[in-house]
């Protein structure tokens, strides 16, 4: 569900001024790797803005996803991390590594993921709406037919089947607590940056801020 700007009267009894986040954990992993939610249904006299507290691990990932109705600020706490953006528009992968007091802005609508590249990495993601929708990349590839993906895309619809198997749920934080995966594979840190056989990785400058369209389906269970 979305939320208009809060109309909240200051003056009111029920008007609230401060939250504790810890009292909102949107997604727990385990100990180390968390995200606390902060937005309008906790503190209701917020305006046109939200926050989630990110605390990862090495080479934990926030899954690529997007939010459809807010731009988002990452700020890095502590830690390091790499941020990773689709842009639309030139079709390329930036790539941003964050280290302490960097930002990273991702506009509204853009594909994109986080991975820790140092334990105890601390991020802030600040939002400019009340409640940010999110739609990640595990609910699309699990709930879209792998016959469909595989007729689309020319593959072989087995493959792309026992691919998919293992996700059966939002992942949020990946990967998930007990995968066990190849050991010939690149770092985590490496794969976040790994551009596709079509583009070419491509790091720019900071401040680029773009905002592409809207969508209308709100990600449930955000808060």
């Amino acid at each position: 569900m979305s939320y208009t700007q809060s109309s909240m009267d200051f003056a009111s009894p029920s008007a609230q001024f401060a939250y504790d986040l810890s009292n909102n954990v949107f997604f727990k992993k385990d100990d180390r790797n968390q995200i606390n939610a902060l937005g309008i249904q906790q503190l209701n006299t917020l305006g046109n803005t939200s926050l989630l507290d990110i605390y990862l691990s090495t080479g934990n990932v926030i899954e690529p996803h997007i939010h459809q109705n807010a731009s988002e600020l990452v700020y890095c706490i502590s830690g390091a991390a790499i941020v990773s953006i689709v842009n639309p528009f030139t079709k390329k992968l930036l790539n941003y590594a964050i280290n302490p007091g960097q930002v990273t802005n991702v506009p509204q609508g853009w594909w994109h993921y986080e991975v820790a590249t140092v334990d105890n990495t601390h991020l802030l993601a600040i939002f400019d709406a009340n409640t940010p929708e999110f739609i990640p990349a595990s609910d699309m590839l699990r709930l879209t037919p792998a016959s469909l993906l595989a007729y689309t895309y020319c593959l072989d619809e087995a493959t792309v089947k026992q691919a998919l198997a293992p996700i059966t749920n939002t992942v949020v934080i990946g990967p998930p607590t007990g995968c066990v995966k190849p050991q010939a594979q690149v770092s985590p840190a490496q794969a976040a940056q790994q551009p596709n056989a079509a583009h070419a990785q491509h790091q720019p400058s900071y401040g680029q801020t773009y905002r592409d369209s809207r969508y209308s389906q709100p990600y449930p269970g955000l808060y």
